[in-house]
């Protein structure tokens, strides 16, 4: 058994648990996120807390199977106090799974990720270990992108592997090698909102999936794009939705939502994917049936390219080149190639599949110095 030892930076230690925590864990545990994303008891008692401050946690001490501490921290009014709880729990062999929660009052300040950098610096030094592995459930996007910046990659998706209340679930899952970096080993792009002339460009949200349905269900929509499943259900739109996150946080790809200004009802989707490939970031976008004959889509990938050749430095993604692909016999989506000053630069025979099979592409790209020879 070992003794707890008590880790700080100076902002944030790293303890034992003590009695005076329980109140603590016991807001953190009835907390809502706390009961979406845990394992927590639901309903969680004060009974269940008094358990798990003075039995599990050092239970796990006591027989080596999980090293827990309490994290302290000074709130907003500078009072030192129950801030959440980080631990490893042993695998053997010099391997570990990290676990960590918050309380309410804590997220947002970057106390955990202070926590979880000294106890992992703990269990790789003092306790030898060689490597930690994270999971979450796929969804848990608070606890991916603090995992990103301690530097786990998400390696994959496990189905059904996670224990929920529900059932199981799909879970992401990630390793950390003693001598990895604990950084960031890639972007993470944000969604900025950008408005423009009768639209605005935003991320998109679990209520825009009735109108992706609606829009990939239209039978234009059917016919060029050929690759949708077919029939379109509510369930591959909350897929779609879904997915848009996901590249993001590999820093493949930035999605916005095309927007009405006054409804907030989704208009189209406008993209830049394959950021990072060896052909170069592209343009891809779609229309809802309500937004076509209106030069929405024009406005949105106007926006989008400015924001695509911006600095990253001051907010954009720095890009030096994009391109768009289109089929040849899709006149409205060739005019908003156009209408931004993409170039033709070749046809690539058969390059697009539409519903009917593959068509001749229209490829198109756009350098900065295009929009200010237009003065765009």
């Amino acid at each position: 058994m070992q003794v707890v030892p008590t880790l700080s930076d100076g902002v944030v230690t790293l303890r034992a648990h003590r009695d005076d925590d329980i109140p603590g864990c016991l807001d953190q545990s009835i907390d809502p996120l706390s009961r979406r994303w845990t394992r927590v008891p639901d309903p969680y008692t004060l009974e269940d807390a008094q358990r798990f401050v003075r039995h599990a946690m050092p239970g796990g001490w006591a027989t080596d199977q999980e090293w827990g501490f309490a994290v302290e921290a000074r709130d907003p009014d500078g009072v030192a106090r129950y801030a959440g709880t980080v631990s490893l729990r042993n695998e053997g062999s010099g391997r570990a799974e990290i676990a960590y929660g918050a309380h309410p009052w804590a997220r947002g300040h970057g106390i955990l990720e202070r926590a979880l950098r000294l106890l992992l610096e703990w269990g790789f030094t003092e306790l030898h270990l060689d490597c930690v592995i994270w999971w979450a459930e796929e969804g848990n996007w608070a606890s991916r992108k603090l995992a990103w910046r301690l530097g786990f990659p998400c390696d994959g998706t496990v189905r059904r592997w996670m224990d929920h209340r529900d059932g199981l679930a799909d879970a992401w899952v990630g390793s950390l090698l003693r001598d990895d970096v604990r950084q960031p080993r890639n972007a993470w792009y944000d969604v900025p909102r950008i408005v423009g002339t009768g639209l605005v460009l935003r991320r998109h949200q679990d209520s825009d999936a009735p109108r992706v349905q609606e829009a990939c269900t239209d039978e234009r929509s059917v016919y060029w794009l050929g690759l949708l499943p077919h029939p379109y259900t509510f369930a591959d739109a909350q897929t779609f939705l879904r997915t848009r996150s996901d590249s993001m946080a590999r820093a493949t790809g930035v999605h916005w939502v095309i927007a009405d200004p006054d409804s907030d009802d989704l208009l189209g989707v406008v993209s830049v994917m394959d950021i990072g490939s060896h052909t170069g970031p592209e343009i891809g976008y779609w229309a809802h049936p309500d937004a076509r004959g209106r030069g929405v889509m024009s406005e949105a990938v106007r926006l989008v390219v400015r924001h695509c050749f911006i600095d990253a430095e001051d907010g954009g993604l720095g890009l030096d080149k994009v391109r768009l692909v289109s089929a040849i016999d899709n006149a409205a989506s060739r005019r908003v190639a156009e209408a931004n000053g993409f170039r033709e630069v070749g046809t690539e025979r058969g390059g697009t599949i539409c519903r009917d099979g593959r068509h001749d592409a229209m490829i198109y790209d756009l350098v900065p110095g295009d929009l200010l020879r237009s003065g765009g």
